[in-house]
């Protein structure tokens, strides 16, 4: 289901739902969205089916630049992203970059570890928050 440089959680929610979700999160968390890209739409337009799949892409200068000042080919893999998508048994999922992966892809020195690190925790936080129904004091039971 995924390869390297890839974490993919479960989402409770359906692929548009789970993508609002996160860019809601992303926003609150003070993060920019670059793009939301709705494959399944375009996919639909260009006369073709596809199961949902949506992107968004989002991050912070504050977040990316360290990593392109170390190696400004880790720019190639800025800002973050995330894929909210349909299997073929109708489950949701929520796919997104590993930090860890990017640091290793690029050689990444020592001066970066933080960055990756906060990266990664805040990516794990924001994915976590979006996913499960738990998370939402509102939703159905």
């Amino acid at each position: 289901m995924t390869g390297p440089g890839m974490i993919t959680t479960a989402s409770a929610w359906p692929v548009r739902e789970t993508i609002d979700r996160l860019e809601a999160a992303v926003a609150e968390a003070g993060l920019l969205v670059f793009a939301r890209i709705d494959h399944a739409a375009n996919a639909v337009n260009a006369g073709m089916a596809l199961r949902p799949t949506e992107l968004l892409i989002f991050g912070h200068p504050r977040g990316g630049t360290p990593l392109m000042q170390d190696r400004q080919t880790s720019g190639l893999d800025l800002p973050m992203k995330a894929l909210a998508w349909q299997d073929s048994s109708g489950r949701t999922w929520l796919t997104r970059d590993d930090a860890e992966w990017l640091a290793s892809r690029h050689d990444l020195g020592a001066e970066s570890a933080a960055a990756v690190e906060a990266i990664s925790a805040g990516m794990a936080r924001l994915v976590g928050a979006v996913v499960a129904r738990e998370a939402d004091p509102n939703s159905p039971q």
